[in-house]
């Protein structure tokens, strides 16, 4: 499931996008009963672990957040027309990444290609060696990417693709449908104006920070894990969709304790280096941007669900900033 936490990542700053009538199957239905009860019981051990919608308030102060999923599913126009009356009474609209950052994006990556491919030094077959390296070339060659192309890739963008799983082989033909593009969409409709909770070069920022030799364990992980990925897909959109998005993060740690050379302790220390490095530090950056917006009236903030729940998620650091939260069923 590191897969999707990449993918997520990568979706919402408007890189890549993922359309695809993917089947698969929900792994947690095979699942056995003591993995189940572990699972459950990790989840139940986060604040907020469920639910993807909330109103955070303090005195005259209300942040409507929705924890989103960034790839398309038809299920998105529901939840988005009953968040539609939400956005619509928003001072201001707050995703990732808007139009403004995700232009600004492409423009530096245009500019500069040595942001996503390897223009010196060694090749990624030099850095994961040959029987790594073959492994990878047989999972990119599936989603239609020729292994001289993926060998001068930079390795946090191969982690990228590897996140989309081959039944989705166009992610690089379309618009992104995710809940996030259909949050912006109604905010412009309704003249909320719609503001970014980190600068458009963050993905490059994040991934300086996870280090060149975390990027390649990623890989290496995501491969090991590749042989289900259209499973593992279905599994992350029907957790998301039944408000259980922390299972998402927890299910990717189980199922790693069960890969060759990957003992309990080494895969704890991994999953808490990522999760500070993907989601917790991100979080404590986007809480004063959340609460400089509150001066223009009520906020509306959208962002990948994984977000949420835990000691350092948001809904837990708007607690320690004096808000009252309300789970809301939408």
């Amino acid at each position: 499931m590191l897969r999707s936490i990449v993918a997520g990542l990568l979706l919402a700053l408007g890189n890549l996008s993922a359309q695809a009538n993917c089947g698969g199957t929900n792994l947690l239905a095979a699942m056995a009963p003591d993995d189940l009860a572990a699972l459950r019981a990790a989840v139940d051990a986060q604040p907020h672990a469920k639910g993807n919608f909330w109103r955070a308030t303090r005195g005259a102060s209300t942040i409507y957040l929705a924890g989103t999923y960034h790839l398309d599913d038809p299920r998105h126009d529901a939840t988005a027309e009953k968040l539609a009356p939400l956005i619509d009474t928003a001072a201001v609209v707050l995703v990732e990444a808007g139009p403004a950052e995700q232009r600004k994006l492409q423009a530096a990556v245009a500019q500069d290609p040595a942001l996503m491919f390897l223009t010196d030094g060694p090749t990624l077959p030099e850095m994961l060696g040959e029987a790594d390296w073959q492994a990878l070339s047989a999972a990119m060659r599936a989603r239609d990417i020729p292994a001289f192309l993926a060998a001068k890739m930079q390795p946090w963008l191969v982690a990228a693709l590897l996140s989309i799983p081959p039944c989705a082989r166009n992610y690089l033909q379309h618009k992104p449908e995710g809940l996030d593009t259909r949050v912006i969409d109604l905010a412009r409709a309704s003249g909320v104006p719609v503001r970014a909770l980190e600068p458009f070069d963050a993905v490059f920022t994040i991934f300086d920070a996870m280090g060149l030799e975390r990027q390649l364990d990623i890989i290496r992980t995501t491969v090991a894990m590749d042989g289900n990925a259209e499973d593992q897909s279905a599994t992350m959109a029907d957790l998301y969709f039944d408000q259980d998005a922390r299972a998402i993060w927890e299910l990717g740690k189980l199922m790693s304790y069960a890969l060759p050379d990957h003992s309990r302790s080494a895969v704890d220390a991994e999953f808490a280096a990522m999760e500070e490095v993907l989601i917790h530090r991100r979080n404590r950056a986007w809480i004063p941007v959340m609460l400089g917006a509150l001066d223009q009236g009520p906020v509306f903030a959208a962002f990948g669900a994984l977000h949420l729940s835990g000691k350092d998620g948001v809904l837990a650091l708007l607690e320690r900033e004096g808000f009252t939260l309300e789970r809301l069923d939408l």
